[in-house]
C-alpha cells in the first residue's frame, strides 16, 4: 500500500482526520452532519459570509438541520465555518459541493467548480483527497477539476488522490438522510477509490464503489434523467387528458394498482431542485461532443420547462370565465418552495410563475409557511414577503394558485373562501364543498 493512502486510511480509522466541505448548502451542510456524527472534525467553506456568520453563531438556515445541532458541534469543537480557503491546508479530505447551474442558453456553467478548484490548487498539499459531489456531466472530474488541481505542480496518484461521488440528497424526506442513502464512489485510480470508500464509510452506512470517475458521474445523470423523462411524460399526458375531459390524477391512481411494470409519477407546474431540471441539458450538451443529438432527453427537459406557461393558460381560462383578464387581477400563489414541506427555492417553478404573471400585469402575492421572505438568487430576485392566509384575505384575490402542496395548508378553508382555485398538485382532491371553484392545471 502506497504511503499516501496508508497515512490517510489510518487517520480516517482513528478519527483524527479533518474533513473540509466546500459549499454549505442543501448538500454540504447535511454532509457536515453525517461526518460529525461519525466523530470526524469538519471545516465548512463557503463564499457567502452571511452563511458563515449564521453558522458560527449557531444558527442553521436549512430546515432539516436544527440550530441546536450546529450549536452542539461548535461547543464540542467538531465544526467550524469559514470563507478562508487557506484553511483547506488543515484538511485531509476536501469534498466539493458547489452549484452547477445552466447558463442562459441551457449549457453547463462550470464557473463554481472552476473557481473552487483554483482556490484549492493555491493551497493543495501532498496526501490530500479531493472529492467532487456536484451534479454534472460525465468527464467533469477528469477534464475540468483535475487539470486545474495539477497546476499546483502536484500530480494526481503521485501526490494527491481524486474521486467523484454524486450527491443524492432528497430535501424534505423523512425516509432517508445522508447517512442512510447508499453512496456511489468512483476514483481516479485504485488508491483514490480506496481512500474515498474509506472516507464515506465513516459517515454513510453503505458505500458502492464503481470502476471509474465517469461511471459515478453517469450514474447521477441516469438517475435524474430517468425522473425527468417520466415527469415530462406525465405532464404531457396530463395536458392530453385535460383536453379529453379526463382527470389524470384518477388515472394514475387506477394505473398504480398494477403490482408490476408501473411506477407512478405525478404532474406539476414544472420541475424544481438543483438536479432534475438541469441534468438532461447537461447530458444533451455532452452528447453533442460525440456527434449525438439526444432528442428524447432534450425534449423531456423542454416539456418540463414549458409547464409554467401551461399553468398560466389555465389561470387565464379561470379568470376569463369570470370576465377578467390576468392584467390587473390579484393572484395569490400558495407555495414558493419547489416541493412540499421544504424551504428549498432552487429552480422552483413557483418563481417562474410569479415572474410571468407579473410580466402580464397581474398583482401577485405569495404565501409559504417555510419561506417567510425571498432572497436574491443567481437569476431571480423577487423581493417579496409571504402574506398571511386568512378567510378575509383569501376573498380579496381574483384567483388562488396552489403551486406547492404544503401539508400545513387548510385546503377546505382555502377553497371555501377563494373565488377560484387553480390546483397544480391535486391538493384539493379530498375537499368536498366548493369543487365548482377548482380548476386542475
Amino acid at each position: 500500500m502506497m504511503p499516501m493512502l496508508k497515512k490517510l486510511l489510518h487517520r480516517l480509522h482513528t478519527r483524527s482526520a479533518a474533513i473540509g466541505v466546500i459549499g454549505l448548502g442543501y448538500v454540504g451542510l447535511p454532509l457536515v452532519r453525517a461526518f460529525s456524527n461519525g466523530n470526524l472534525r469538519c471545516i465548512g467553506f463557503d463564499i457567502d459570509p452571511q452563511k458563515i456568520t449564521k453558522l458560527m453563531a449557531g444558527r442553521s438556515y436549512i430546515k432539516s438541520i436544527p440550530s441546536a445541532f450546529i450549536q452542539n458541534l461548535l461547543k464540542i469543537k467538531r465544526f467550524e465555518a469559514t470563507t478562508d480557503y487557506a484553511r483547506t491546508t488543515e484538511c485531509d479530505a476536501l469534498i466539493i459541493c458547489v452549484p452547477t447551474p445552466l447558463d442562459k442558453n441551457h449549457n453547463p456553467d462550470m464557473t463554481y467548480i472552476e473557481q473552487t478548484a483554483q482556490a484549492i490548487a493555491k493551497h493543495l498539499h501532498k496526501n490530500q483527497l479531493i472529492v467532487l459531489e456536484s451534479t454534472t456531466y460525465p468527464g467533469t472530474t477528469r477534464e475540468i477539476l483535475l487539470p486545474i488541481l495539477e497546476r499546483s505542480g502536484l500530480k494526481a496518484s503521485k501526490d494527491f488522490l481524486l474521486a467523484y461521488s454524486p450527491e443524492r440528497e432528497n430535501p424534505g424526506s423523512t425516509d432517508f438522510e445522508t447517512a442512510t442513502i447508499p453512496k456511489v464512489v468512483g476514483g481516479y485510480d485504485n488508491a483514490s477509490l480506496k481512500a474515498a470508500v474509506a472516507l464515506y464509510n465513516c459517515a454513510v452506512k453503505k458505500v458502492v464503489p464503481v470502476d471509474s470517475l465517469e461511471i459515478a458521474e453517469a450514474a447521477k445523470i441516469l438517475e435524474n434523467c430517468y425522473r425527468c423523462i417520466n415527469i415530462a411524460f406525465i405532464n404531457e399526458f396530463k395536458m392530453i387528458l385535460d383536453k379529453m375531459g379526463i382527470d389524470v390524477w384518477q388515472v394514475i391512481e387506477a394505473a398504480k394498482t398494477k403490482p408490476f411494470g408501473f411506477q407512478p409519477f405525478y404532474p406539476g407546474p414544472g420541475m424544481g431542485g438543483h438536479c432534475i431540471p438541469i441534468d438532461p441539458f447537461y447530458l444533451a450538451w455532452k452528447a453533442k461532443q460525440f456527434g449525438i443529438h439526444a432528442q428524447f432527453i432534450e425534449l423531456a427537459g423542454k416539456v418540463n420547462v414549458s409547464m409554467p406557461e401551461y399553468v398560466i393558460s389555465k389561470i387565464a381560462e379561470a379568470l376569463n370565465r369570470r370576465r377578467k383578464s390576468i392584467r390587473g387581477s390579484r393572484i395569490l400563489v400558495l407555495g414558493l418552495a419547489y416541493k412540499k414541506d421544504v424551504d428549498d427555492l432552487r429552480e422552483s417553478p413557483s418563481i417562474i410563475l410569479i415572474e410571468h404573471l407579473k410580466a402580464r400585469g397581474a398583482k401577485v402575492d405569495y404565501n409559504d409557511p417555510h419561506i417567510p421572505s425571498t432572497h436574491k438568487q443567481r437569476e431571480h430576485d423577487l423581493q417579496m414577503t409571504s402574506v398571511a392566509i386568512t378567510a378575509a384575505a383569501l376573498k380579496k384575490y381574483d384567483a388562488i394558485v396552489i403551486a406547492t402542496d404544503h401539508t400545513a395548508y387548510d385546503y377546505p378553508m382555502i377553497v371555501r373562501n377563494a373565488r377560484v382555485i387553480i390546483d397544480t398538485r391535486n391538493a384539493t382532491e379530498h375537499v368536498k364543498k366548493g369543487r365548482e371553484k377548482i380548476i386542475k392545471a
